[in-house]
């Protein structure tokens, strides 16, 4: 079928076939369906939609569009294991994670993106470790996770090249908002990558990608539905990003703070709460734990034993990091030597937060890209950033290069809070599990 018979089906909302949208990917990734193309389809799907079957479809083309890593003949004793967040300020969660599950038995190749908007990305935080490797070749790849337990990476382009070509013609064509290609640009990569299991972080709030409830619940039971649909066991976990996520946002400066997590050293309490759930929800994917109860408890003990940390340390030396990591974290990850405390204008407590503004206040510091060419300053960031309810005082330090732009930062963190004289209802970072 023409191409172009392929997208006026979809324009007049009718279902595609499975073999219609592999055509329509194969073209995507060989160059013969053109630019306008993509983006006419793009419009297409984002106006009128898929089915669950479409999605799956689409998903697994897209997957099939580059490399699939195929772990069998590595004889791995453990689960192919991954976890991926659609992106918050502060979200370090990874970093804790990829060790932990490792250390409790499963082998976890775990693809991750750079900094989308506000939201910063693991694979910007992992490249302020000097020498680290972020974006291996595959037998690399192979290596590191079969002799550590865990890769926390990037996509090479060899990874789902049909999602690289999309996405980028998305960005600039107003069509990034449609959760059926949101949820295949997700899963492509992650299906790509040889998983047996993976869990969802599916943040909302002032901080998310998609700040309503409701969008994001939508979001979360399109790619579990897809995901299994797939082959792969797939749950999410509603995750609250009305605030920062721990108390640091920045690169190296939230390495510095999941290396202290895994030190068992000034461990925000939201953030465990966080990191040790989703940890608990992949180990009951893996068939490492029986139930959410026992995989707390394995991971809790693999984080108080420091065979995490070891892990990690392990990881980043695999990875061309240095090796001592985890006992010289401040050594490797310099942070940036200008310092602003930035202090509440009357007393009272945290009321709200305007996160996503303290996503924007690190970017303007230099730590995010205006343009994907932009190159990010690793050691500016916020520290100390205080959490709702709260009383009002310190409400984050801020690290940058100049006095100049500490001051600019200043004025749109002191913004971003919202001071009352009572403190707000509390609200549990977790919320709802979806499968």
């Amino acid at each position: 079928m023409l191409t172009q018979e392929i997208i006026r089906k979809k324009r007049d909302r009718q279902t595609l076939t499975a073999a219609e949208i592999r055509q329509y990917i194969t073209g995507v990734t060989d160059g013969s369906v053109g630019e306008g193309q993509v983006a006419a389809m793009s419009m297409a799907i984002l106006l009128n939609g898929m089915n669950r079957d479409e999605r799956v479809a689409l998903t697994m083309a897209m997957a099939g569009s580059g490399v699939t890593v195929d772990w069998s003949a590595d004889d791995l004793p453990g689960p192919i294991l991954d976890k991926h967040s659609t992106g918050g300020v502060g979200d370090k969660v990874s970093l804790m994670l990829a060790p932990l599950v490792a250390a409790c038995g499963g082998y976890v190749p775990m693809i991750s993106g750079r900094g989308l908007g506000h939201t910063g990305g693991t694979l910007d935080k992992m490249d302020a470790i000097p020498g680290y490797v972020s974006q291996p070749d595959l037998p690399m790849l192979r290596r590191v996770v079969k002799s550590t337990g865990c890769a926390v990476v990037g996509a090479t382009s060899d990874i789902a090249p049909a999602d690289r070509r999309i996405y980028a013609i998305r960005d600039v064509t107003g069509t990034v908002e449609s959760l059926d290609l949101i949820t295949a640009s997700i899963l492509s990569k992650k299906l790509a990558a040889g998983l047996h299991g993976l869990v969802m972080d599916v943040k909302y709030g002032s901080g998310a990608f998609m700040p309503e409830y409701a969008r994001a619940k939508e979001l979360a039971e399109s790619i579990t539905g897809v995901a299994n649909g797939a082959g792969v066991k797939c749950s999410a976990i509603m995750t609250d990003m009305n605030q920062v996520l721990g108390r640091t946002a920045g690169n190296a400066i939230e390495v510095r703070e999941a290396i202290e997590f895994l030190r068992n050293e000034n461990i925000d309490p939201r953030l465990y709460d966080v990191t040790m759930a989703l940890t608990a929800e992949l180990l009951v994917l893996g068939n490492l734990a029986a139930n959410a109860a026992e995989g707390m408890e394995k991971a809790e003990t693999a984080l108080h034993s420091g065979k995490a940390a070891e892990i990690f340390a392990r990881m980043v030396a695999a990875l061309g990091g240095p090796a001592d990591i985890i006992d010289n974290a401040a050594a490797h990850l310099a942070i940036a030597p200008v310092t602003v405390e930035v202090r509440a204008e009357k007393p009272g407590f945290v009321a709200a937060v305007d996160t996503r503004a303290l996503g924007i206040a690190v970017i303007e510091l230099g730590g995010g890209r205006r343009l994907a060419a932009d190159t990010i300053d690793h050691g500016v960031g916020l520290s100390a950033v205080a959490g709702l309810g709260e009383p009002a005082a310190t409400l984050a330090i801020i690290h940058a290069r100049t006095a100049d732009a500490a001051q600019k930062a200043a004025a749109l963190v002191r913004a971003a809070f919202t001071i009352a004289d009572t403190p707000p209802a509390a609200a549990p970072p977790l919320r709802e599990r979806i499968a």
